[in-house]
């Protein structure tokens, strides 16, 4: 059996999907509590890492993303698929499951 070896750069999004670089979960409280794994939230901001090419309109020809490689972006908390490649969290999403990109 071949084995497959994946990298960021090796993964292209198909249609109006975006792969994001999930951010670290915060280790502390704004208060200075210091949070146990099992106690920290699921991150829902990261940086978009590919781009596929775009949703097909009526007409055939692609509509451009409105997220672009690089873009920190708030996404919906419950929504893509968790990639986990080398030691980091991704998760691949459908555009419409961005909610803000961030600055």
């Amino acid at each position: 059996m071949a084995s497959v070896t994946l990298t960021v750069s090796t993964v292209k999004p198909l249609g109006d999907r975006v792969f994001v670089r999930v951010s670290e979960a915060e280790e502390k409280t704004a208060g200075g509590i210091i949070l146990p794994d099992n106690a920290k939230e699921k991150p829902q901001i990261g940086e978009v890492m590919q781009v596929g090419p775009g949703k097909r309109g009526d007409d055939g020809a692609f509509q451009a993303m409105e997220v672009q490689i690089g873009n920190k972006v708030l996404y919906s908390k419950y929504a893509g698929t968790d990639v986990k490649l080398g030691g980091d969290d991704y998760v691949l999403l459908t555009e419409r499951d961005i909610l803000a990109v961030v600055s």
